[in-house]
């Protein structure tokens, strides 16, 4: 039995960023419909082009899961609404609601402790480790019916 390549391909939509450069309203969830309809438009230019020639592959076609550490302003200007973890470079770690996000820096609003009133911190991305959505079950993001890390597999014989 031979290897098999694997082409992936993400989905995602873009941020809606002002004319500032700053996102300040959540990015819509990238749908199981839009996740198949790209799956079909590929499958179809793969079979009309030459681009895998005789190897046998399999397409992954999916959305960023919320599980993807954030590495690029992008996924963060994405994630606008959504509740994010980050460790600091100084070994902090940080839980707060991205209220915008920008080119350099995402603004959180950071609950209290203890009753005290919540802040609002500025975080430059030069001084995070790592990010990652702090998945909620309850929330009041609102994202569409269809989960953000929607995911579809289809197996293509070359």
């Amino acid at each position: 039995m031979g290897r098999r390549a694997v082409l992936k391909v993400i989905l995602d939509h873009p941020a809606a960023v002002g004319a500032d450069g700053r996102a300040t309203t959540p990015t819509p969830a990238v749908s199981l419909d839009e996740v198949a309809a790209a799956t079909r438009l590929l499958e179809a230019a793969l079979d009309d082009s030459d681009a895998m020639g005789e190897t046998a592959y399999t397409l992954e076609v999916s959305s960023p899961g919320l599980d993807r550490p954030l590495r690029v302003p992008h996924g963060y200007l994405r994630n606008v609404g959504r509740l994010l973890r980050l460790t600091l470079r100084n070994g902090t770690t940080v839980l707060g609601r991205v209220g915008s996000a920008g080119v350099e820096d995402v603004v959180l609003a950071v609950p209290g402790e203890k009753g005290r009133p919540g802040s609002e911190r500025t975080i430059p991305y030069a001084e995070v480790a790592r990010a990652v959505v702090d998945v909620e079950f309850t929330s009041g993001h609102t994202d569409s019916e269809d989960a953000d890390d929607a995911d579809v597999d289809v197996a293509e014989e070359a």
